[in-house]
């Protein structure tokens, strides 16, 4: 046995027993810790709403709007119900309805392609750029017909999309661009933050987003007054007063007890943010000397890492094998859009979307929380090295 190879027969060993020995689950996410946190706030906060019982569009949502709109870096935040809700209501407030088309990437969470069908357009799912998970600008350009309004891109877990390059698209053919911002809070791009891209950014505080409420919640928000003032019709059955109706609305709004949650948890977004991009450089030390493909982070990009996402072609088995050592990944997204019923009749760009369905089958969602440590990164490094030295003996 050469040296190379002995070195590691005993780093296998010792990581063997080491993981033998009783050690407490990681999971996905963690939102227990972060909440006892902010947990007597919150109830205070929460206290005064039920002291004034002022439950429905109360000061907490108009205090939280501005100061949403604020770090988003733009003039406008409207809360709506949560995030599919702020797709929804973002292509009707731009006219977006039945004969449309809308471009959107094929492997995003449902919602996005679902509130471009509640509006009664077509969903139209383009490919992914290999190296970050997000929609191909080369893709977009093919994907235009005459009857193409908007592009939804997607900052997927956490990384801005390439949007100088969609902006420009957008503009050549004078569509409308809505960023499905769910996982980008605090993403930025060459300074600018996700949401003051596009006309409209929808952005969803479900509990487990990097700013999440203690339930659904969601918010759109814009540089154009005009459309701020037609979103806020849209959430509220399309009343300016009550029982005065000037246009087809919706129930949609944000709970004042979600609004207490969020503006607590607005005092430690970037603090949050800063601690995820610290588990991400963690684990690229620890898992430097692995099989597995890492993330990219972009120049000019600020990724926030709502999900760290690497890739292995025995994704399944390194899966399993990790919730052995009760070690929880997650799978984001398992299948693309056209595989799901509502969207088999999709047209794709190209046909099957190739590199979304390749990828679909070795992305692998590692732990990842604000409250994560260095030795809770180590361990699971440890155990996806064991994981590859296993695979190397066969």
């Amino acid at each position: 046995m050469n040296r190379a190879l002995a070195s590691q027969q005993a780093h296998y060993e010792i990581n063997k027993m080491s993981t033998q020995r009783e050690q407490p689950s990681i999971p996905l996410i963690d939102l227990a810790t972060q909440s006892s946190r902010i947990k007597e706030e919150v109830l205070a906060r929460i206290g005064r709403v039920i002291d004034k019982a002022n439950y429905i569009l109360g000061e907490e949502v108009a205090e939280f709007e501005a100061e949403f709109a604020r770090y988003c870096g733009v003039e406008h935040c409207v809360g709506v119900a949560n995030g599919t809700d702020a797709i929804h209501l973002a292509l009707r407030a731009l006219d977006i309805g039945p004969g449309d088309e809308v471009i959107t990437a094929a492997n995003s969470f449902a919602a996005t392609a679902l509130a471009i069908a509640y509006s009664g357009a077509t969903p139209v799912l383009v490919d992914i750029c290999e190296d970050d998970f997000n929609i191909d600008p080369v893709m977009i350009q093919r994907a235009i017909t005459p009857n193409t309004k908007a592009i939804i891109p997607v900052h997927l877990y956490g990384q801005p999309a390439r949007m100088q390059e969609i902006l420009a698209i957008a503009t050549r053919h004078d569509l409308k661009v809505i960023e499905d911002s769910a996982q980008g809070h605090g993403g930025e791009l060459n300074g600018t933050r996700c949401g003051a891209f596009g006309d409209i950014a929808c952005f969803s505080f479900y509990p487990g987003k990097n700013l999440g409420a203690f339930g659904d919640a969601g918010a759109c928000v814009t540089r154009d007054a005009r459309l701020a003032e037609k979103l806020q019709l849209l959430r509220n059955y399309g009343q300016v007063v009550k029982n005065r109706h000037d246009l087809l609305g919706f129930n949609c709004r944000l709970d004042t007890v979600q609004a207490c949650v969020l503006l607590t948890k607005m005092q430690f977004i970037e603090e949050w943010t800063e601690q995820r991009r610290q588990v991400a450089q963690w684990y690229r030390e620890e898992l430097a000397n692995t099989d597995l493909l890492l993330p990219i982070e972009r120049s000019g990009a600020r990724h926030v890492y709502h999900l760290f996402v690497i890739r292995h072609p025995e994704r399944d088995q390194l899966m399993k094998f990790l919730a052995g050592r009760k070690i929880f990944c997650g799978i984001h997204y398992p299948n693309p859009l056209p595989t799901a019923q509502p969207f088999s009749a999709a047209r794709t760009i190209p046909e099957n979307v190739p590199v979304c369905t390749q990828l679909s089958g070795e992305i692998l969602s590692l732990p990842m929380y604000p409250e994560m440590t260095r030795e809770q990164v180590a361990t699971v490094a440890a155990a996806a090295e064991e994981f590859g030295l296993m695979t190397v003996r066969g």
